[in-house]
């Protein structure tokens, strides 16, 4: 029963052929099992979930079951549940527990999700990897050698291992896409403000992790239910996130395969991605090249930015509290200290230069195609692909841009390297059209060559 989707384990409960607390300790023991190797998990509370999950049943049986009522899942650890510490992923942070559940959590508990534990990340999210100075570092299950990816790390190894159907992570740059191209997930991050975020700041998303592109969808409208907290929000739409049909033929699709700047995209990852585009072309599909946008000077300059930002809260710690930050993290803030004001307001303005670019290169496709990452997961004691302070965002030339420019985007798996790590195909849509991404990465679910289960 962990294996069954959201949609089919809400038809059991329905029919009373499952009831939530079977399925919940049917997680459990997948969790007691999986967890000593994948470290996956924060503030694992199962007392508390079989609690839920009881008062789930009683729901059901009620009939005041609510639009999630029963199904396990979990939360990133930076997003808030009342009573609880957030650390952050770093041992410099005080541990105060939240006096409130952040949106996504309210939301979730609201329609009668369960919810198993918070889930790891990196110091400050600041990695594309699972490296923390608080955490034991996540291990992906596909190869618990190599990092499941980050900063929503712990989120797409529990997503992976079959710990329950539903996880919530957050991307800035990539963090839910990346880890969900490492760990052949789905990872939808929304148009910016779609899903409120508390505390909001530009390029910031919280979005779904799951192994179908249904799973992301009956998420969708509980994550995107309206709080006052984030004023950089959309407005509330209706949006008819559980009809995924879709038609590919006809469609525009460009083909992304050059980041302009930053690591080069493995062959395997290349011949995956193509493939793709070919079998999206065989089904009707009109699929033409989209030539690099991305600069040096774009992603330099947004690299400075943001060691300025963490310079600013890293220079006023305690030294004790800068001791206790991973080293990695540590040395990349520092190359902010010495930056200029002019030099930060450049690297700052280098957010809506990319945006714009982004626009302007693909506003005459209806979808982008292009690889999540240029490169297959690396190995779990890395803090990112190059492990290097010094370059910390050579793989983030296809994420990175649709967050500046607000767009929608998903990984999908698309195939596997030659050593059976999963390669991750991302679809981006236009402004605002998140239900035509999830329909054309739920078309393509239906084209692409058949799928291979975690070698758990």
């Amino acid at each position: 029963m962990i294996s069954l989707s959201t949609t089919e384990l809400l038809a059991e409960y329905g029919k009373g052929s499952l009831s939530p607390v079977e399925v919940i300790e049917a997680v459990l023991a997948r969790i007691d099992a999986l967890e000593p190797q994948l470290h996956a998990l924060y503030a694992y509370d199962p007392e508390r979930a079989r609690s839920a999950a009881k008062a789930s049943e009683q729901r059901w049986r009620s009939g005041e079951a609510g639009v999630l009522d029963g199904v396990p899942l979990t939360l990133k650890e930076n997003i808030a549940t009342r009573g609880t510490p957030v650390p952050l992923g770093s041992a410099a942070t005080e541990l105060v527990p939240a006096a409130e559940d952040a949106p996504a959590a309210a939301r979730v508990r609201e329609a009668g999700g369960v919810l198993l534990a918070k889930t790891t990340m990196p110091d400050y999210g600041m990695l594309t990897s699972s490296l923390s100075s608080f955490h034991r570092a996540s291990r992906n299950p596909w190869d618990t050698g190599r990092t499941p990816g980050g900063s929503s790390a712990g989120a797409a190894a529990a997503a992976a291992a079959g710990y329950g159907p539903l996880h919530v992570g957050t991307d800035i740059g990539g963090s839910i896409r990346l880890p969900a191209g490492w760990c052949g997930l789905v990872g939808f991050k929304p148009s910016f403000g779609r899903v409120p975020v508390d505390p909001p700041y530009p390029g910031r998303v919280v979005g779904p992790l799951t192994r179908t592109v249904a799973d992301a969808a009956w998420l969708m409208p509980v994550l995107s239910a309206p709080d006052e907290r984030d004023h950089l929000s959309l407005p509330p739409a209706e949006i008819a996130w559980s009809e995924l049909e879709c038609d590919i033929a006809g469609l525009r699709i460009g083909l992304h395969l050059d980041g302009g700047v930053g690591l080069e995209v493995e062959p395997d990852i290349r011949a995956a991605v193509a493939e793709a585009a070919r079998l999206f072309e065989a089904a009707g599909a009109i699929v033409e090249p989209v030539e690099p946008f991305l600069t040096r000077e774009m992603l330099d300059g947004l690299d400075t930015f943001w060691r300025v930002r963490f310079w600013c809260d890293f220079s006023a710690m305690s030294e004790d509290r800068r001791a206790k930050i991973l080293p990695y993290i540590a040395e990349w803030a520092e190359g902010g200290a010495g930056a200029s004001g002019a030099a930060t307001y450049r690297g700052f303005a280098q957010m809506d230069a990319m945006s714009t670019a982004v626009l302007r290169a693909t506003r005459d496709f209806d979808f982008v195609l292009s690889p999540t990452c240029p490169v297959s997961a690396p190995p779990a004691g890395w803090a990112s692909p190059t492990n290097d302070p010094g370059r910390p965002f050579e793989h983030i030339a296809f994420t990175v841009p649709y967050n500046m420019s607000g767009q929608p985007a998903v990984s999908v798996n698309c195939g596997h390297t030659r050593e059976g790590l999963p390669i991750g195909l991302q679809v981006a849509g236009c402004r605002f059209d998140d239900l035509g991404v999830l329909r054309t990465a739920a078309a393509f679910e239906g084209i692409r060559h058949p799928q291979r289960d975690v070698p758990l």
